[in-house]
Order: C-alpha cells, then sequence, then structure tokens
C-alpha cells in the first residue's frame, strides 16, 4: 500500500467556499503528520475530490487521521494506471494471497473520461477474479470488497475503509471560547464544537487557595487530552486561561444575598467575564457543557436568567442530551477518566443546600446591585492566567 485516500463528506457540498475547507484539511493533516510521523510521507494534495497522501513507509501507522476533523474515511490503497488491464492485474494482485470465497466489487469513476462506466469497471474486474481466482460474487454480504477509484491519471485500489470523525476541518469555522470545567460534560462539548470547526480557548475558572490546584492540573490534562483533535504546526498551542474566583464567591456570600441564588449568581459572573475574554481574544461565542435540566442551573428558566447578563451567542452542544450519552462520548474521546478524577469544583464552594430552579430576574438584579460586579470583573480578569498547553 503507497497512498492514503482520504474521503471527505461535507466539504463536497460547500460551493464556492469548497476550496477553502480543502485546503484548511490538506494544512491540518500535513501538520498532524509532521508530529506524529514526520519522515514517513512525501506529500498531500487534492486529486479529483479526494485527499491523497503519498507514503514513504507503507508499514507505518496512520491512527492520527482517525482523529482529524473533516475526514470521513479513509484508505491503505495502492495505484496503478487507470487501464482497465493495469486495474485487472493489480486487483488480482491485491487479494490472490487472501483467504475468501465470496467477492464484490465497488468501482467509482471520478475521470468521465475513462472508456467505461463504473458498472463496467465493476463487471470487468469480477469477471477477471471469477476465472482467474475461482471466486463467487456475493453483492450482499461478501467476504471481501474490492474498492476501485479511477481518476484522471490513476487508478486506486484498496480492501477496508477506516472511519474518520467527520464534521469540518478544525479552525475553519471562527474561534469560540468554551467554558472548561474540568467534569464530565465541557470536554465532550469541546469536541462536538471542535468538529463544526470552531477554534477553541479555554476558560477555567478556580477557587484557589480556597480549594487545591487539584481542579487546574485537571483543567490542564483535559486540554491536552483535547489536542489530538486540533492537529496544529509544533510551534502552536492551546490556550488555557485560569480565572481567579473565590474573591468573587466571598463577596456574594458576605453580601447576605438569598443563598438560594448563589450558583445563578456565580454562573451570571462567569459568562460576563467570559464575554470579556472574548473581546480580547476576537471570538464570536461563548461555548459551555450545558444540557438542558440536567442541575439546578440548567433549567430553562435558570438559563434564560443567567444568559441575560451578556450579549454574546452562547453554544451549548449538549443541550439535548442525557448524561449517559454525554459519558459514552467521553469514553470514546477518552476524556472521562480524567474528568471523574475527584477535585474541589469552583460552583460547589458555598453552594446552597436548595439552589433556586427558577430564578427571578428582577430579584437576581436587584441582588446584584450589592455588589460591584465592574470591579469584580476588573479584579478577576487582571489576576487571570494564560497556560499554553
Amino acid at each position: 500500500m503507497n497512498y492514503i485516500v482520504c474521503h471527505y463528506a461535507e466539504i463536497g457540498i460547500k460551493g464556492k467556499n469548497r476550496k477553502f475547507f480543502e485546503e484548511k484539511l490538506i494544512n491540518n493533516i500535513k501538520a498532524a503528520l509532521n508530529i506524529q510521523i514526520p519522515e514517513n510521507w512525501e506529500f498531500v494534495k487534492r486529486i479529483s475530490g479526494r485527499i491523497l497522501i503519498k507514503l514513504t513507509n507503507k508499514n507505518q501507522r496512520f491512527d492520527v487521521l482517525k482523529n482529524i476533523f473533516g475526514i470521513a474515511y479513509f484508505a491503505f490503497a495502492v495505484s496503478t494506471k487507470n487501464e482497465i488491464e493495469k486495474i485487472q492485474e493489480t486487483a488480482l494482485t491485491l487479494v490472490k494471497n487472501k483467504e475468501f470465497k465470496t467477492f464484490r466489487i465497488s468501482a467509482k469513476r471520478s475521470d468521465k473520461k475513462f472508456p467505461l462506466s463504473s458498472q463496467e469497471i465493476n463487471e470487468k474486474i469480477g469477471e477477471s477474479v471469477v476465472k482467474n481466482l475461482k471466486k463467487k460474487v456475493n453483492l450482499k454480504n461478501p467476504e471481501i470488497t474490492i474498492f476501485i477509484e479511477v481518476t484522471e491519471n490513476n487508478a486506486f485500489l484498496y480492501l477496508e475503509k477506516i472511519k474518520g470523525p467527520g464534521g469540518l476541518p478544525a479552525n475553519s469555522s471562527g474561534k469560540g471560547i468554551l467554558l472548561l470545567s474540568g467534569g464530565i460534560d465541557s470536554p465532550v462539548a469541546a469536541y462536538f464544537v471542535k468538529k463544526r470547526g470552531v477554534e477553541t480557548i479555554y476558560l477555567h475558572f478556580h477557587s484557589y487557595p480556597f480549594t487545591s490546584k487539584n481542579s487546574i492540573e485537571k483543567a490542564k490534562d483535559l486540554v491536552k487530552i483535547l489536542n489530538k483533535f486540533s492537529p496544529m504546526e509544533k510551534r502552536q498551542k492551546s490556550k488555557l486561561i485560569l480565572i481567579p474566583f473565590a474573591e468573587i464567591q466571598k463577596k456574594i456570600v458576605s453580601s447576605k444575598i438569598d443563598e438560594r441564588l448563589r450558583v445563578v449568581l456565580y454562573r451570571r459572573f462567569m459568562m460576563r467575564i467570559a464575554e470579556k475574554i472574548a473581546e480580547t481574544e476576537k471570538a464570536s461565542a461563548l461555548i459551555t457543557g450545558e444540557s438542558i435540566g440536567q442541575v439546578a442551573s440548567q433549567t430553562l428558566e435558570n438559563i434564560k436568567v443567567i444568559e441575560e447578563a451578556i450579549k454574546i451567542p452562547v453554544l451549548r452542544p449538549l443541550c439535548g442530551f442525557d448524561k449517559e450519552e454525554i459519558i459514552a462520548k467521553a469514553r470514546e474521546i477518552d476524556t472521562f477518566e480524567t474528568s471523574i478524577i475527584p477535585c474541589d469544583d469552583t460552583c460547589s464552594l458555598f453552594a446552597p443546600k436548595n439552589p433556586k430552579t427558577k430564578a427571578n430576574l428582577k430579584i437576581v438584579k436587584s441582588s446584584e446591585k450589592k455588589l460591584n460586579v465592574k470591579n469584580l470583573i476588573a479584579k478577576a480578569i487582571i489576576k487571570s492566567e494564560i497556560v499554553l498547553i
């Protein structure tokens, strides 16, 4: 196998913007290969509606491609001239040492100048395999499928399609600020917005020194895991912004505001701070791991009250997921085991036993008048720390 053929799905219907997404995908593939296996590939280029990778080491594993958004599937392929005799010869060589009784041919002809249609290629190659290898055709449940792609100058043949993550290429859809709590949900939310091409800057609120630094270290570890879904050049790193939040919490507690509103007030402050960070970072939206009704602050009524504090859009990729679905995805993307490591959660500090599930906006805004909101936000941002991971 001397090539990898990568196919995309959604990018193919992008019309006039298609070239932009194709070039972004090619650059992301190159960046990933440069980091993981720099000496085992020769080139990456677009050819006839697909991305082609030329290999220099045919035995090298290319698992990194499974994490590159934009790839629908990829395959390790052999190439030959786009002549039917050469394709027949290559197909026989590809399977002659394989153990199988039944097969099918699946040909696609992107070069419309090729003299045979896709169906005619299927028939010609199938006839050759039956005659020379004494195998039987089974179109519904074959033991082996020989895939053939005929392009302008070459034909590519392979036996297996390896599923990619799909979506849009990383960093092709603008920038967002992701509120990374350290729990199970927010890393999964990060995965899904990355799948839509959103470049993510991570924002983590902590209550150190009133709590340990465990949540900070966990946030760093989660960013490291999520980095595998954002191919970057070696000189680039993800940005994690750490915001000290304990002083704001102390002020809310000491102001003798109804304790049942504390979590809603915490979240309103977090949103305001995140909005300020978004302005600085030129980000277009905030992103959270909220799922409707999962906890008290995530009822529709409280979401409305919390979001009223800001003007920037808030994306909630998990709003329709239940907890089991979120956990399943967390396991799949390898964030679950890190997320469940015990640590002190910021919102649990000074948290009430019975938080409001349907906060009244007028009461909340009246309560905030007891606080110097702008000053508290400014101090938290000034004391923030940027970590590049």
